[in-house]
């Protein structure tokens, strides 16, 4: 057969990509377009690129070009091709219709017409008429009309070459298998897998970037695994040129498996879509050269073994449509880029993302941005070079600090000064091996100054304890100004790095209304563990520093274990589980803010809600519909509760002994739950003790910087009886 006009379609973007690999395939007279690329080939340039094309959607051969100006006259036009030349009469038969002309307003009225007039000749010509086949027909006409002119062509590549046939199963939105082909060539993919190296898609989903990169690394043609083309049904098929192009590609597979081939690893933190990918992968024929294993972002490495010192990692990440998302992976992808720095030094690095501006939180620069899109979202793909370089060129610069004048210290100031120099001294041994930088030092130890301060990196937040009525009010404000002239000095702080916040017995609505609305979230230290704070617009920080130790029992429990944390705040506590090797864990508060606040603090730590679920709702009710089994159970509700969410008021005096049989319930029968309150008066009731198995740890849920104040909180493990020795 002579060359033959095609116009081959793919993803907007890739256009130029298209070009090259259709050139490389035997094409002639190439030229771009939107969405697409026309060429001229033989038979068999159609045949390669049905089986090897890694970025083609459709191969359409051009049977007629035409100006229309009518629905007659698109009907007279496709009437007039010798269609017995190309289909049996009693074959099956799909049209595909696009664009617009007189007469023909929608998509549907303008195939009516061309399978009209195809059923129309073909009867006229031979008696018999085909029918309507959408799912594999024997025949795929495709019509597309653009200012006028209609192009008529056969599809010989069927359904989009993007469908290899090895993706049955996938996760929620995943890429088209040509898009992330293109994504790979982009990426430099094509080089660098002839070298000694490794792969690694960090959050692989179906496993679609692994699946294509194998095989472009082991020479395998995409459309092997199909088992229908267009072309099949085709009067004028080659069955024999098939068979042989097919046969060489099929020679090229076995090669290639042969050779040695990169490492490749996938990781994503959703057990679901792992199951997928396997199974995926399975299908491919490459599970044998692909792991894939449950893994959070948090706990991305360089693998230890093989020789290779660089290796390639491509992710698309999730884009974050809605405010609250984007801000949680705004953390999640600050996260990536420290786990890159740490480990990956050396590697490439791509990503495509429809958020480019999430990308700016890893702290790093890309050296190459490529457009693209993801279907109608507009996306782009940054390539990363992770070196030494980037590292220090591209750290924060460090603002020299300007010098501060102390002031100087009344009589009274100075008493306070001495007693934070007292406590500092006390704890001097302690935060030598304290890991973290938020710590209380001074809690109303003298009377006349009733304040809490709490250091939290650079700054000193004081919560100042209401005066009595009694007290005069100038008086009261004169030595609240002490104490911060006391912390000033004795920090070495300016006045700006002071919170000052009242903290008074709340009622009513204004228990749950904000201070202010800065936003001003930083980060702190705790344990490895990093977590946000705001230290101006809530009452409290985010971080309830007298429960460290309770975080740190969390911690040490989770190994292994599912772990629910009740009236979770921000969700600190569920961070520690997490880092500490917890399984899964669920957070349930009644908060929207909190819960939002929950999810940022473990997304900043590189866990995503996959295995870490972040719940809203009210956590009795929560309780009484649960079906779940926990092995470890944080229980730290508020003393006093009526939100305007509650059906009731919760009392924890009152109402404990119920909410601790209804925890229980959701405890495994070897699992532990960890009862904490900060109701000074609490006394726990007796009746539980002839129930569970109940062990007092308050002296043991207090670190050094709150030993001061033993009524601070109580708490208690509490384990089914049988288990008790």
């Amino acid at each position: 057969m002579n060359s033959l006009s095609y116009f081959i379609t793919c993803p907007k973007g890739i256009e130029i990509l298209l070009a090259e690999e259709l050139t490389q395939l035997g094409a002639s007279a190439v030229k771009l377009s939107m969405a697409g690329v026309y060429a001229e080939g033989d038979l068999k340039f159609a045949y390669q690129t049905c089986l090897w094309s890694r970025l083609a959607n459709r191969i359409l051969y051009s049977l007629v070009k035409q100006s229309i100006d009518s629905s007659q006259a698109l009907y007279d036009a496709v009437y007039a091709i010798n269609w017995e030349s190309h289909m049996a009469p009693d074959a099956t038969l799909w049209i595909d219709f696009a664009g617009d002309c007189p007469g023909i307003s929608n998509s549907q009225f303008g195939a009516q017409k061309v399978k009209d007039a195809i059923v129309d000749h073909l009867r006229d010509k031979t008696g018999q008429r085909p029918t309507i086949e959408k799912d594999q027909p024997d025949i795929r006409v495709n019509v597309h009309i653009q200012k006028g002119i209609a192009m008529i062509s056969l599809d010989l590549s069927g359904e989009s070459l993007h469908r290899r046939g090895y993706r049955v199963d996938a996760g929620v939105a995943p890429l088209k298998e040509n898009l992330a082909a293109a994504i790979l060539i982009r990426a430099g993919w094509p080089a660098i897998c002839k070298t000694d190296t490794t792969f690694i898609d960090p959050m692989c989903g179906s496993g679609t970037f692994l699946i294509e990169a194998a095989m472009m690394s082991a020479d395998i043609a995409p459309g092997l695994l199909r088992h229908y083309f267009g072309f099949q049904a085709w009067k004028q098929h080659d069955k024999e040129l098939w068979q042989t192009l097919r046969q060489e590609a099929l020679k090229r597979k076995q090669q290639g498996l042969e050779c040695d081939l990169p490492d490749f690893r996938g990781y994503d933190a959703d057990p679901r879509v792992m199951a997928h990918a396997r199974n995926n992968i399975a299908r491919a024929g490459l599970d044998e050269f692909i792991s894939v294993t449950v893994k959070e972002i948090a706990k991305l490495t360089r693998p230890t073994h093989g020789s290779q010192q660089s290796g390639m990692i491509v992710v698309n990440p999730p884009y974050g449509e809605r405010l609250n998302d984007a801000q949680t992976l705004q953390h999640l992808y600050q996260n990536f880029g420290e786990r890159l720095l740490e480990s990956f030094k050396g590697w490439r690095v791509a990503i495509f993302t429809g958020n480019p501006d999430l990308c700016k939180s890893m702290q790093l620069r890309p050296y190459k941005k490529y457009p693209m899109f993801n279907g109608t979202i507009a996306c782009e793909l940054l390539l990363f070079d992770i070196t030494e370089e980037w590292e220090k060129r591209f750290k924060p610069k460090e603002v020299p600090i300007a010098e501060i004048v102390l002031p100087t210290l009344s009589q009274g100031a100075e008493m306070v000064a001495n007693r934070l120099r007292k406590n500092n001294k006390k704890l001097e041994n302690w935060l030598k091996h304290f890991d973290g930088n938020c710590y209380r030092v001074y809690d109303a130890d003298i009377p006349e100054y009733a304040v809490a301060i709490d250091r939290y990196g650079d700054f000193c937040h004081i919560q100042e304890y209401a005066a009595p009525k009694t007290i005069d009010p100038e008086k009261a404000q004169a030595r609240l100004d002490e104490a911060i002239t006391a912390v000033q000095q004795v920090f070495e702080m300016p006045r700006n790095k002071i919170i000052l916040k009242q903290r008074i017995k709340q009622k009513g609505k204004n228990q749950y209304q904000k201070l202010q609305h800065k936003q001003n979230f930083m980060e702190v230290n705790e344990e490895g563990a990093k977590l946000l704070v705001n230290l101006t617009d809530y009452l409290d920080t985010g971080l309830f520093l007298d429960h460290r130790p309770v975080r740190r029992m969390v911690r040490e429990m989770s190994r292994s274990k599912r772990f629910l944390n009740l009236f979770c705040y921000t969700a600190t506590a569920t961070v520690h589980a997490a880092i500490g090797g917890a399984r899964q864990s669920v957070s349930v508060d009644m908060s929207a803010t909190y819960c939002d606040w929950a999810k940022r603090n473990l997304a900043l730590n590189g866990f995503s809600d996959s295995l870490h679920k972040v719940i809203q709702a009210d956590c009795l009710l929560w309780l009484q519909q649960n079906k779940l089994q926990f092995d470890v159970i944080l229980l730290d509700p508020p003393t006093f509760s009526n939100s305007k969410r509650m059906d009731d008021v919760l009392d924890i005096q009152r109402d404990h002994v119920n909410l601790i049989n209804l925890t229980m319930q959701s405890l495994s029968s070897d699992g532990v739950l960890i009862f904490s309150n900060n109701f000074r008066k609490f006394k726990l009731d007796p009746i539980l003790l002839d129930k569970y198995d109940i062990e007092d740890i308050k002296a043991k849920s207090f670190d050094p910087d709150f030993a001061r104040d033993e009524k601070l909180h109580h708490c208690w493990l509490i384990k089914h009886l049988q288990l008790a020795n």
